[in-house]
């Protein structure tokens, strides 16, 4: 299959397999169908690196497009014209010839607390010590032993449905995912409590779709500003900014929570030592028309107060 060119009708688009990304790639593809309809939408599924290794912790593997490089091969190639992503896989720093092309409406980007149903009475401050949480974030990990160390955390693998399905064998007394995830996959039902901002800051881009093609095919960017969410754009532009400065990756405790009131945006950022004993929260509010300024000075901010050294010592304890 190859993809597009101006002369050319078709579209093709990039995916990974995995249950949720082909859910939010039919979703762009339906959009788009209803505001081009004269404009044929195909699907190309691939299977990425993050897709294949289920078997080692994902902050041991390394994050460099983990979940990406394999499409943004493909664009690269001419094989799709654009990839749909998770907004919070996409790396900071894309390969040259590529580019951010659209972010989409983000849904609730808050984590979910999912019990085994052994615990259906129970929120996450009335687990029982000693409780088994399932989570493959070191941003779940660190926020969560900060605030309840009584708990233990074990490492889970898998789409969402393997992570269920381990929970609902026993493996687990409970896992964290995201809403987002759940209610794209209408498993809205699996969501026992919705975990506050305050216990638990939300992944740069969570709860959002980002769009990368190449760079410069104003073809394809001119169809998907169609579904560009503008409000989403300036918050995630300042959390990946946040994140870039602090030099993290997607597997990093990095946490942040966006809001927009008139022309001002605020940014929470958060950074944590992985056994939760150090954990430091500020935040930045500016003008809206410049959100990276505001990611990239509350990234400097933390800093300031020792950011830098607890990401360090992370990434020498995890092996990067």
């Amino acid at each position: 299959m190859t993809a597009s060119n101006d002369s050319e009708r078709t579209i093709v688009i990039g995916t990974r397999k995995s249950n949720l990304a082909l859910v939010q790639t039919y979703w762009v593809k339906k959009e788009l169908e209803s505001h081009f309809p004269d404009v044929d939408f195909e699907v190309e599924k691939m299977s990425t690196q993050g897709d294949k290794i289920l078997d080692v912790a994902l902050a041991k593997i390394g994050d460099k497009g983990l979940f990406t490089k394999e499409l943004e091969l493909g664009m690269i190639n001419n094989e799709v014209d654009f990839a749909v992503h998770s907004l919070k896989d996409l790396p900071t720093n894309l390969p040259d010839g590529l580019m951010l092309g659209c972010v989409s409406k983000r849904v609730n980007p808050a984590d979910a607390l999912v019990v085994n149903e052994k615990h259906k009475d129970k929120q996450l401050d009335t687990l029982p010590e000693g409780s088994v949480i399932g989570t493959s974030s070191l941003r779940r990990l660190a926020q969560l032993r900060h605030h309840y160390p009584h708990l233990t955390f074990k490492d889970v693998r898998g789409n969402v449905n393997t992570r269920l399905a381990k929970l609902d064998a026993g493996e687990y007394d409970a896992i964290i995912l995201a809403v987002a995830g759940l209610e794209r996959l209408d498993m809205s039902d699996r969501i026992h409590q919705v975990i506050p901002s305050e216990i638990s800051l939300h992944a740069v881009g969570q709860g959002a779709l980002g769009i990368e093609c190449r760079t410069g095919d104003e073809r394809v960017l001119e169809i998907i500003k169609a579904i560009q969410d503008q409000d989403t754009l300036d918050c995630t532009l300042a959390e990946r900014a946040f994140l870039r400065v602090l030099e993290g990756g997607c597997q990093v405790p990095i946490g942040v929570n966006t809001s927009i009131e008139g022309d001002q945006l605020t940014l929470v950022g958060m950074v944590a030592s992985l056994d939760g004993k150090q954990l430091l929260k500020d935040k930045v509010t500016g003008d809206r028309t410049n959100p990276e300024k505001i990611g990239q000075e509350l990234a400097e901010k933390l800093k300031a107060q020792g950011a830098g050294e607890i990401l360090a010592a992370i990434l020498a304890e995890v092996g990067r």
